[in-house]
């Protein structure tokens, strides 16, 4: 059977995926699909920089306004839902496009995720109040669990780091050991990965403008809305950077100038940790600019050509 064909637009926030994907779904009959552990979140959408209905050129979207803020996602659910959205935008005759910043996503899409345990709540509760109580604790406990793994993890990023752990602590071996299993990958299906790899100096720039201009357009007041429908300021969108700062200058911890440098600085971080893993995936082919350049248009145009062709 022929495989199927997908394209992936990948890269750090602010790099312009979203217009470069438009720009190939427009060009090739595709539909884009959202690959975005924010964008999946109904509210969320100044801080997310989620593209307005109006502005998708009447080009379907899926995998966006999905879930609930309180609703929990996993990537294992993510890659389920996007491979049957593959599936279907197949079975139409259009080309999925595929474009967002959140790698893991991506690879749980394409690669498939190790055979792990299904999260355990009460373990996770119980690992977030060791580290409230001595900080960087659980961090040490991977060191001595699984050292190998520790090394491919931040100290700071918590949700991998419980990962690792749950699966440690569930399984009695290493998370090193399970992963090697093998994993589920997606079959039936060829995927030209573009990777959009502006200017560091420049993207950053841009990232620095685009949160400002957030935070002025009504970032707060989009955020005093959301937990005015009732949910709670502890919901996981919240921990992303522009959010947490917004709560935090409705609580009167921050003062708006010090919540736009602080979401900014912490945009800029994600951004550099986006930039390092993507360079880990295999067979991406790099474009070095902003997707909404001309001649970065023109050059993606001309490689889905010749991957289509």
């Amino acid at each position: 059977m022929q495989e199927r064909r997908v394209i992936a637009i990948l890269g750090p926030t602010g790099a312009g995926k979203s217009e470069l994907a438009l720009r190939l779904a427009g060009q090739f009959a595709g539909e884009v699909v959202g690959c975005d552990s924010l964008q999946i979140y109904r509210y969320f959408d100044i801080g997310t920089a989620k593209l307005p209905p109006e502005e998708r050129c009447q080009i379907p979207h899926h995998l966006i306004d999905i879930l609930d803020p309180d609703q929990v996602f996993t990537a294992g659910e993510y890659a389920r839902l996007a491979r049957q959205v593959l599936g279907e935008v197949s079975a139409r005759g259009c080309l999925p496009v595929i474009t967002g910043g959140t790698g893991f996503y991506f690879r749980a899409l394409v690669d498939g995720l190790f055979p792990g345990p299904s999260r355990d709540q009460p373990l996770r509760d119980r690992l977030r109040a060791r580290d409230e109580r001595r900080p960087g604790s659980i961090y040490r406990l991977l060191q001595r669990f699984d050292p190998e793994a520790a090394q491919h993890i931040h100290p700071h990023d918590f949700p991998k780091l419980v990962r690792a752990l749950e699966v440690c602590l569930l399984t009695r071996r290493s998370v090193t050991e399970v992963f090697r299993q093998g994993r589920d990958a997606l079959r039936g299906y060829r995927v030209l990965k573009i990777g959009l790899a502006p200017p560091r100096e420049e993207l950053y720039q841009r990232l620095n403008q685009r949160t400002e201009q957030m935070f002025r357009k009504g970032l707060v007041e989009e955020v005093r809305g959301i937990l005015a429908r009732g949910f709670s300021p502890s919901c996981k969108p919240f921990e992303s950077h522009g959010y947490r700062q917004a709560v935090q200058l409705l609580s009167g911890e921050l003062k708006l100038e010090d919540a736009i440098f602080y979401a900014q600085r912490n945009t800029r971080r994600y951004a550099k940790r986006q930039i390092t893993w993507f360079r880990q995936e295999r067979e991406m082919q790099w474009i070095p600019g902003f997707g909404h350049d001309p001649v970065t248009q023109k050059t993606a145009m001309d490689r889905a050509a010749r991957f289509l062709a």
